[in-house]
């Protein structure tokens, strides 16, 4: 398949399709005991985020007797002592699987115990990440993160309930789902493509770009909330399914080696790395600007950006311009696969028009 495959130019192609249960829809949430008991989990580990203790109590109360206790030691990007924390506690309890109820940082979490112990793990997305739907995990030692892929990572269900979504603020809601469009837009332009997850990214791109808006317009929106439910799951099983390219190996220095957050960081360089990448893959920028309504595709990811509030500049999530020569040395190491070269001025010339906040090129 070509790398930036246009609808009607379908060539040879490949399409791994994987054994994954998803349950979607409002108040899905009350058939989490079932699908525990139909997993063949007999004592679950409930793991969230310091702040989302209360969902996972909610969770450990619907399990009953087969909730084994819960972990709220969830990090961003999965710290290694995190994860080796996470692991002790699921031994001690005596846990033959656990239940992931939060963003990336908890999926992320369960696909680290399930790395080392291969323990089914229920996942419950409570943002748009999209980590629930793929085999792929990453964890941060010493100041780097490490990624990989292993099926056994890979949540055997999940439970899209778009109800649990509600709480979650308009700014993370807005980067969240950018984090999302991501995955969707670097795999219609992916080496390995294929036409399946292509119609699945286009549908997924404008799923979450009729959402977020509505979001932004009103917090408590059901349809908008479930639209982006579901644009998250097809733009999760698009990276899931197909390699990414230089936005997500960017992404992925700047947050395990200088501790940005996650998804903010996501949406603030990705109208970047689509401009560097428009002329090399015209075909894959068409598909995105439509599903988007818009002309130019880096310049839409921008504006939905900035007019639903999210942030548009390193500078303000904490990036320091002085570590801006560093970021761009550790991303030019083990480069992904990328319809254009990596070059090193182009691509710091990248970093400094992401670090300002300023349009992405033409």
């Amino acid at each position: 398949m070509s790398i930036d495959s246009e609808p009607g130019g379908i060539q040879s192609f490949s399409f791994e399709s994987r054994a994954q249960r998803v349950l979607f829809g409002h108040g899905s949430l009350a058939q989490a005991a079932g699908e525990i008991e139909r997993m063949g989990i007999g004592r679950a580990l409930v793991l969230c985020t310091p702040p989302q203790r209360a969902q996972a109590e909610r969770v450990a109360d619907l399990l009953g007797a087969r909730a084994a206790g819960i972990f709220d030691g969830a990090v961003m990007h999965v710290p290694i002592e995190s994860a080796r924390a996470a692991r002790e506690a699921a031994a001690r309890l005596g846990a033959d699987g656990a239940v992931a109820i939060g963003g990336g940082s908890t999926i992320g979490l369960g696909k680290a115990i399930a790395l080392e112990s291969g323990l089914p793990i229920l996942a419950i997305p409570t943002t748009y990440a999209g980590s629930e739907m793929t085999p792929i995990y990453g964890l941060t030692e010493g100041g780097q993160k490490r990624t990989g892929k292993d099926p056994r990572v890979l949540p055997r269900s999940v439970i899209y309930d778009p109800a649990l979504t509600v709480g979650l603020p308009v700014g993370l809601s807005v980067v969240s789902g950018i984090n999302a469009i991501a995955h969707a837009a670097e795999g219609l332009y992916s080496t390995d493509g294929n036409p399946v997850c292509d119609l699945m990214a286009v549908e997924g791109i404008a799923a979450l770009g009729r959402a977020l808006p509505g979001i932004h317009a009103n917090p408590a929106d059901a349809q908008a909330r479930s639209d982006a439910l579901y644009g998250a799951w097809l733009c999760g099983t698009v990276l899931g399914s197909v390699g990414m390219a230089l936005h997500h190996k960017l992404c992925h220095t700047l947050g395990g080696s200088f501790n940005l957050p996650h998804a903010e960081t996501h949406t603030i360089v990705l109208p970047h790395a689509l401009a560097y990448n428009a002329a090399a893959a015209a075909g894959a920028m068409r598909r995105i600007a439509g599903a988007l309504g818009a002309d130019s595709a880096p310049r839409a990811v921008h504006e939905l950006a900035r007019r639903n509030g999210a942030p548009t500049a390193l500078k303000q999530i904490g990036m320091r311009e002085e570590d801006l020569d560093r970021a761009c040395a550790l991303a030019l190491q083990n480069a992904y696969a990328n319809p254009r070269p990596i070059e090193a001025r182009a691509l710091r010339e990248l970093l400094q028009d992401a670090f300002d906040g300023a349009a992405p090129r033409a």
